[in-house]
């Protein structure tokens, strides 16, 4: 069994209470012999700013490139907000994703049946949910130049730059065509084409690929706005999302609500020889130190990074299946209880440990 090198990245707010439950499940993983997993921490965001003032220290840079994956859990804290961008929290999570050129975001839409009431749509809409929305995380308006701000302080202009290029379109198509192929060859791809030129050359690029490398992949567009409907009007129509970085910001958190919390759902953000693994709900400050939020989604990510950084499918449907049986045996925390009574975010990540040791 070969030794992986992790790093965590705890963060703000929330993300060292859910690092501390994934750190349970692998010291757990490791004591049952299932893999050989290493770990040290490093600071980002608010915290870096704090102890190294930098969101992304140099320090925390050269271990993310030493390390064969990352554990992310949440950047953000209302200390900071007010900052110039270049010392905000979430500057330090854009940097990384462009140090490591991780262009691809895997976030993975699905619904545990047992949660099925805690979702606001009727659960007719909901059966065998199954939707992934691939995002492109490093180009977009949030690293388009030029950027910044304008004007006399009486009107002041702020302005960014939204682009995109046929090359940076070219790769993550080709990774959406190729997951597509594997699941039921059917990809809906999101776009403004209407309105933004950005968008033209996304919409020309993606149905170029098609045409020329992926004839058996059924393709349809739609603008984002109408996307944003017809999720919750009719949710299982999709089923791979292909999409630009705002674009897919949004829409993965508002299909993120189908499945009844944010606190639900893991993501992957993946370069060709680098991957990142964080929930994606924020550092929700305003629960911050309360042991209430949901470690559900972190673990889960650490499901994800056996699927795909160690290629160890075992392992992943292991925590899931355990992850479902907690859920099936009644266990809730607040944010999916419909009811007053709730366990706090620490017994909900034993109770998943436990599972996991019935299930080996």
């Amino acid at each position: 069994m070969s030794k992986t090198n992790i790093l965590l990245l705890p963060g703000d707010g929330v993300g060292p209470e859910i690092m501390q439950e994934a750190t349970k499940v692998i010291n757990l993983l490791n004591d049952l012999e299932l893999c050989d997993i290493t770990y040290n921490s490093a600071d980002i965001g608010g915290i870096a700013i704090d102890n190294h003032g930098n969101p992304f220290p140099e320090e925390t840079a050269k271990k993310c490139l030493e390390s064969d994956c990352i554990l992310l859990g949440a950047v953000g804290t209302k200390k900071h907000e007010n900052n110039e961008n270049n010392l905000k929290p979430e500057s330090g999570l854009l940097a990384l994703r462009k140090s490591l050129d991780l262009y691809i975001n895997v976030r993975p839409i699905f619904l545990f049946n047992s949660l099925i009431d805690s979702s606001s749509l009727k659960p007719e809409l909901l059966k065998n949910l199954d939707i992934v929305i691939i995002r492109e995380l490093v180009g977009d308006v949030y690293f388009g130049e030029p950027r910044g701000f304008k004007g006399e302080s009486g009107n002041k202009i702020g302005y960014n730059t939204m682009s995109y290029s046929t090359n940076e379109v070219k790769r993550i198509a080709e990774y959406a065509f190729d997951l597509a192929s594997k699941r039921s060859s059917k990809v809906t791809s999101v776009d403004k084409a209407n309105v933004l030129e950005a968008s033209q050359v996304w919409r020309e690029t993606v149905e170029k690929i098609k045409s020329t490398n992926y004839t058996d992949i059924e393709l349809s567009h739609m603008y984002v706005d109408n996307a944003a409907m017809q999720l919750v009007k009719d949710p299982n129509q999709f089923d791979v999302i292909l999409t630009g970085n705002i674009f897919g910001d949004i829409l993965s958190d508002e299909a993120s609500m189908l499945t009844g919390s944010i606190g639900m759902l893991p993501s992957a953000s993946l370069s060709s020889s680098s991957g990142v693994y964080e929930p994606i709900h924020g550092s929700a400050p305003d629960i911050a130190g309360k042991g209430i939020v949901n470690p559900i989604a972190m673990i889960l990510s650490v499901a994800m990074m056996f699927e795909y950084s160690l290629n160890n499918q075992n392992v992943s449907s292991i925590i899931k299946e355990s992850i479902n049986s907690v859920l099936n045996s009644g266990y809730r925390t607040k944010d999916i209880s419909l009811s007053s009574e709730y366990v706090d975010t620490s017994k909900m990540g034993d109770a998943i440990v436990q599972e996991i040791k019935n299930n080996v």
